[in-house]
């Protein structure tokens, strides 16, 4: 992406904007924005000043404090959703790390986590990644309101919402040391609704827009990318785009990239299934309705890790 003005491509959406307000021409203009942003790029850039200086601090030493556990304090974090716990120490991938707390917006669900790997509690890492995640689930939900209304199905919205829940994902990316630019996540898409992202100040994401074009994005201060997930694909048949991303570092850096993110999954019980208003003839109905870990489950067989058009191959019509 280079800087904020070198590029026109990504949508950079300014949600301190006093004008942007339900019923206002700025957040209609807007809610066609982000749909058009979803369904050319996948994401967006979501610029919001609710992360103060002090939490933002906070909240990436709250991430070096969990990265510095011992390795057997780490794999206590298991889930039985696949991708929901600790991710590590996997050979092809030697610079990442991830950890995941699920319920994050609830205190309950973050107090389990910390009293797993601090018995002794830690309530600076409870306190910060409780409010860091009610921060971001509340920008989720507003980009989520906008996308249905643009859709004009605002009725299903309040549903949808009630059924999402939010897990926290710490993740550590560290400087490879090889002798060329380095890739230290592979080209892969997220299985979630959406996925709001937050990082320290070490670049590194790329995603790949509709035409197959690599951006590299610089998140500006206090900004978010949002990114559309498969299960999101799968809910707008087909019409927005789950980009495809990756995470390289630059060797002649020696930093850490810490990213904090929130990934929205719907319940169990909730069927995501495409709403009659987006089915029409340039869009006929693409996919079954589906339930949102089952989709996941399914990219965990051997047959969904080598599909190439995963929800299609679960549940295409």
């Amino acid at each position: 992406m280079g800087s904020l003005t070198a590029s026109p491509q990504l949508l950079v959406v300014d949600f301190n904007n006093e004008e942007l307000r339900p019923g206002t021409a700025t957040w209609e203009f807007t809610c066609k924005d982000i749909r058009f942003a979803f369904e050319n790029h996948g994401c967006f850039i979501a610029l919001y000043d609710k992360i103060s200086p002090q939490l933002q601090k906070s909240i990436f030493q709250a991430s070096q404090q969990l990265f510095e556990l011992p390795l057997e304090k780490k794999i206590l974090n298991t889930n039985e959703k696949p991708y929901h716990g600790y991710v590590g120490q996997i050979p092809f991938l030697p610079n990442h790390e991830a950890f995941g707390i699920d319920y994050a917006t609830t205190s309950q669900g973050i107090q389990s986590f910390s009293n797993l790997m601090w018995p002794q509690g830690n309530d600076f890492f409870s306190e910060n990644s409780l409010t860091f995640s009610k921060i971001v689930a509340e920008l989720d939900q507003k980009v989520v309101r906008m996308l249905f209304e643009s859709y004009g199905i605002e009725k299903n919205c309040e549903s949808y919402l009630e059924s999402t829940t939010y897990l926290l994902r710490y993740l550590k990316y560290d400087a490879p040391n090889t002798k060329e630019n380095s890739m230290v996540f592979p080209p892969h898409t997220d299985k979630t609704f959406t996925t709001v992202l937050y990082q320290n100040h070490i670049s590194g994401l790329e995603i790949q827009t509709r035409d197959g074009q690599w951006l590299t994005l610089d998140f500006p201060p206090s900004s978010f990318v949002v990114m559309a997930g498969e299960a999101f694909r799968g809910w707008s048949n087909d019409r927005v785009l789950t980009p495809v991303h990756k995470v390289i570092m630059d060797i002649s850096g020696n930093e850490t990239r810490y990213t904090v993110g929130i990934f929205t999954f719907l319940k169990d019980n909730k069927m995501i299934e495409v709403a009659e208003e987006l089915v029409d003839e340039e869009h006929p109905l693409q996919f079954q309705p589906f339930v949102h870990i089952d989709l996941i489950k399914f990219f965990d067989t051997e047959r969904g890790r080598r599909s190439q058009n995963l929800v299609k191959d679960f549940c295409g019509v």
